[in-house]
């Protein structure tokens, strides 16, 4: 197995009891809908509102709307879904991509998955790929009955996970009118095949066992074991995608108390069984949008999406970037490209 996979590594109670402790505030940190408690500074060109909306599953999502002061309320206008990374929340980088997105005359919605951040469902913590996948279309329901967005003009961007996750959706929903994915990261595969494809058979037969063992203790009431996203502590020996990973995650950069990064070591039985780009192809003559960081080591899941996908699509190589310089690399995000391609594809 890669060392890289040190990413997922397993943390046990009672140390992830301290993790849970946080997970089961949901609404604990929000409670104050005006206190900005984002991890990037606001912009005086945009109005944000905190809304709420009910997934499918009958889960209430929580989000960030971001709406340009300049807009005009009584017209209706494009509209743009954004999706955060694995573990991450609305207050980092899908709210970056979001805000971005508004002061460029986009209204932008960035909201917290199903059983993570300010959502709801419980237990927390769980990562539901159908519940992550419908999050996306109950966000397109939400804006798309706004007075102010045309329902014919919504796209959306998914960032690392969360790419996947958003291209499953348009795959079932042609409400989503166009896709961009940013630092894809196919939460499937990964959870399959390991960072680069380095299981093997018998790791996986493993992994299952684990997942399969775990789910009895858990059911006897036993505690419950989380698998941490991101390290806590790095070393000078440690990889350098731990390092990525820790110097946003666990450091002022990007630390929002509500992303602890882990997800139950349970959950990773149904992200197994998860194939996002089972039906990418039906997404044509909707198009869409990969981009990758040259460096980030998440970049071939983006390439072998692209050979996936029927026209339109296109594939944009970030220069010198890695996979997390693309959460709020300001010098390396192509908000231009994003704006062009949503300007484009929402007329």
């Amino acid at each position: 197995m890669n060392k890289d996979f040190i990413l997922t590594r397993v943390r046990q109670a009672p140390a992830a009891m301290a993790v849970s402790g946080l997970l089961t505030t949901s609404a604990a940190f929000g409670a104050d809908s005006l206190a900005w408690d984002k991890t990037f500074s606001q912009s005086d060109k945009v109005n944000h509102e905190k809304v709420s909306f009910n997934n499918r599953l009958g889960i209430n999502l929580v989000g960030d709307l971001y709406i340009p002061k300049s807009i005009d309320r009584s017209k209706e206008s494009r509209a743009i879904i954004v999706g955060h990374p694995f573990g991450g929340v609305k207050e980092q980088t899908s709210g970056l991509y979001a805000q971005q997105m508004a002061e460029r005359g986009f209204i932008a919605l960035a909201f917290d998955a199903s059983y993570n951040g300010e959502s709801g469902g419980q237990p927390r913590s769980i990562a539901s790929p159908e519940a992550f996948v419908e999050d996306f279309s109950a966000a397109v329901d939400f804006l798309g009955t706004r007075a102010f967005v045309d329902r014919n003009r919504i796209g959306v961007i998914g960032i690392c996970g969360s790419g996947g996750f958003s291209i499953s959706a348009a795959g079932l929903d042609p409400r989503i009118k166009a896709v961009a994915t940013v630092s894809m990261y196919d939460m499937g595969r990964d959870r399959r095949q390991g960072l680069g494809d380095t299981m093997t058979e018998k790791d996986r037969t493993k992994a299952l066992e684990a997942v399969a063992e775990q789910r009895w203790i858990e059911f006897e009431g036993g505690q419950k074991k989380y698998v941490i996203g991101t390290p806590e502590t790095i070393t000078e020996n440690s990889p350098t995608v731990a390092r990525e990973f820790y110097n946003y995650y666990r450091t002022k950069r990007g630390h929002h108390p509500r992303s602890t990064t882990a997800m139950t070591r349970t959950s990773d039985g149904a992200l197994m069984n998860f194939f996002p780009f089972a039906q990418i192809q039906t997404i044509s003559p909707r198009p869409i949008l990969f981009i990758a960081g040259e460096k980030a080591n998440s970049r071939y899941f983006s390439e072998d999406a692209y050979k996936l996908a029927a026209e339109p699509k296109e594939l944009l190589i970030v220069p010198g970037a890695g996979h997390v310089d693309l959460y709020d690399g300001l010098k390396f995000i192509p908000f231009d490209k994003l704006t062009s391609f949503f300007t484009k594809h929402l007329k």
